[in-house]
């Protein structure tokens, strides 16, 4: 058996004036969504993907179908108030979701907001962005290198929007003893590389200040997107805290 124990926290950078990132997370479910369309009506979407989300917040014996079924809710959502609202029509998010089942984590994924894995000192990224670049990427039409710095990486092929079809990523991903997960905005992901990354993630236990320092190390680089970032630890059964670091500005 497992415990968990998560620190949160969620700052604008330095040229945004609101925050259009929303944040789910309590002792089962931790999620982020980035909301994009303009007029501050990104963030009406991501208020919308973490709400109905947090229906979520319940022992499901089909997490991955929970999952599956809240972006369809999600989506619809979307679209019915774009249908009233001509100017909301180009709104949409990201959603990047772990559901716990007592031993492993359900994922749901859209979009470019990232879940990376630390594992024995090891950083990997267990999503894959849904963007142009990262197509291009797997097609063996661009460096993984050059994607890093494409002005066009932010392009995504895939999210949660009003009129569009959704398409989510849904898998399981098991845990160890002592794995770390970050979720996180590309507030985040954009301007600090894996490697900065890694060493953030493992330079300290404390889930406070490792959320601290990730979102001070994206602002040091110009902060120029609203950012995110939740830390989930593994721990052996009786080692959960569910009292969060929670971080806003």
């Amino acid at each position: 058996m497992y415990a968990l124990r998560y620190a949160v926290g969620t700052d604008p950078g330095l040229r945004r004036e609101a925050n259009e990132d929303s944040v789910y997370f309590s002792e089962r479910l931790f999620a982020v969504a980035d909301g994009m369309g303009g007029h501050a009506f990104g963030e009406v979407a991501s208020s919308i993907a973490v709400a109905v989300l947090a229906d979520l917040d319940v022992e499901a014996d089909d997490p991955l179908g929970e999952l599956a079924g809240a972006t369809r809710e999600i989506a619809i959502r979307l679209t019915d108030l774009a249908e009233e609202n001509f100017d909301m029509r180009g709104m949409g998010t990201t959603l990047t979701a772990l559901l716990w089942d007592g031993e492993r984590f359900a994922v749901g994924h859209i979009g470019d907001s990232r879940c990376y894995l630390v594992r024995e000192g090891e950083l990997s990224q267990i999503t894959r962005d849904h963007t142009m670049v990262q197509a291009l990427v797997d097609d063996g039409r661009m460096a993984a290198e050059q994607a890093a710095e494409h002005p066009g990486r932010s392009m995504l092929m895939r999210a949660l929007q009003a009129g569009s079809a959704h398409d989510p990523d849904l898998f399981f991903a098991e845990v160890e003893v002592g794995d770390r997960y970050l979720i996180c905005s590309d507030g985040l992901s954009d301007v600090v590389g894996a490697a900065e990354i890694a060493e953030l993630l493992t330079a300290t236990a404390d889930g406070d200040d490792t959320v601290r320092s990730l979102i001070e190390a994206a602002n040091a680089r110009g902060g120029p997107d609203n950012i995110t970032c939740v830390v989930v630890d593994v721990l052996p059964a009786g080692n959960a805290s569910w009292l969060p670091g929670w971080l806003t500005r």
